[in-house]
């Protein structure tokens, strides 16, 4: 098969697995079909390796760890040393800006900034000593966030818009989501840093992806590529097409057509996911309440105030106060009197 077709048909295939697992998160579809898979690989993997490969989840999604951390900087070292032993160099060959060039880097020194600051920020862990005023900042909705509902496992009031994290083992103010690329909770202290932080990467990666195509479309033109011929599989000459000449830069630049195609693939899911992140941001909703808040039981036991009932509520967004103000709650947070070192 063509390595045009295999490379699109590679591409469609991540993006479209990516979105459906997008749209299924929020439904019972995704668990049916992880139940039915993990089925499926107990009849067929022996159970030593079950247990082997539980364990090695476990770890990895369950635990706090640096294993993603150093995956992140490995990959984007490697990208980086690619970019520059073997893109820099020819685009100063063929008299590309220098400030274009660097541009890349620019971005790349930003986004570790922001990498550290959003794996070592305490992201709002609820202690004893700030309990009182986290319980000031947000109202509670009596639906997703009952009034005076203590953490089992913290034994904490839990703030409005809370969250007990089971891998690292607090619980968090305004809380977003655990994220094992920076091995850390992701709250109301560091959300600000985390979306600089994506929106960097972002930048980098889409910016990466501009100047290698821009290397590979210079170097067509000024070799006058799209004017040379070849000789396909009935020995008939050809005018150079579009499918021909991105086979040929391949076999001519595997490595720099290879790093094109992942930058390509990484800008449209980091895109994506930052678009997510910026409609969450704007509406002033986190992503542990997006995924639970289409329907929220409101849960009627002894510490919540009102008749029982068995009917479910629907969940409302009452914390959305227009752009500006959903933005500066996550640039300038509410509560900024307090310990920020963390445990």
């Amino acid at each position: 098969m063509d390595f045009l077709f295999l490379f699109f048909f590679y591409l469609v295939f991540v993006l479209i697995s990516v979105a459906t697992i997008c749209i299924c998160s929020k439904t019972h579809y995704l668990r049916g079909l992880i139940q039915g898979g993990a089925q499926i690989c107990s009849r067929v993997i022996p159970e030593c390796l079950q247990r082997a490969m539980q364990r090695l989840l476990h770890y990895l999604f369950h635990t706090r760890n640096h294993t993603f951390v150093v995956l992140h900087l490995v990959l984007q070292g490697m990208v980086y040393t690619e970019y520059t032993c073997e893109i820099f160099g020819y685009c100063q060959d063929l008299e590309f800006s220098l400030y274009y060039l660097l541009l890349p880097y620019l971005l790349l020194m930003a986004n570790l900034v922001f990498f550290t600051l959003t794996c070592f920020t305490n992201p709002g862990t609820i202690t004893k000593a700030n309990e009182l005023q986290f319980l000031e900042v947000y109202e509670f909705d009596e639906v997703m966030f009952p009034r005076n509902v203590r953490c089992t496992t913290c034994d904490l009031r839990k703030p409005a818009r809370s969250k007990h994290c089971s891998v690292c083992n607090w619980c968090v103010h305004r809380f977003d989501h655990h994220c094992v690329w920076v091995n850390n909770c992701i709250g109301v202290w560091n959300t600000r840093y985390f979306l600089i932080y994506l929106l960097t990467l972002t930048a980098s990666a889409a910016t990466m992806a501009i100047v290698s195509t821009a290397f590979l479309v210079r170097l067509v033109m000024v070799s006058d590529l799209y004017q040379e011929t070849y000789i396909d599989d009935f020995g008939h000459f050809q005018a150079m097409d579009t499918v021909f000449l991105i086979q040929y830069l391949f076999l001519s630049f595997p490595r720099i057509v290879f790093l094109l195609g992942f930058v390509m693939v990484l800008s449209f899911l980091l895109g994506g996911y930052l678009c997510f992140v910026l409609y969450l941001a704007v509406t002033n909703q986190t992503t542990n309440e997006w995924y639970r808040g289409d329907w929220a039981w409101c849960q009627h036991c002894p510490m919540v105030a009102g008749p029982p009932s068995g009917e479910p509520k629907i969940y409302q967004n009452i914390h959305s106060h227009g752009l500006w103000s959903n933005l500066g709650e996550i640039f300038l947070p509410a509560v900024a009197c307090y310990d920020r070192k963390k445990k």
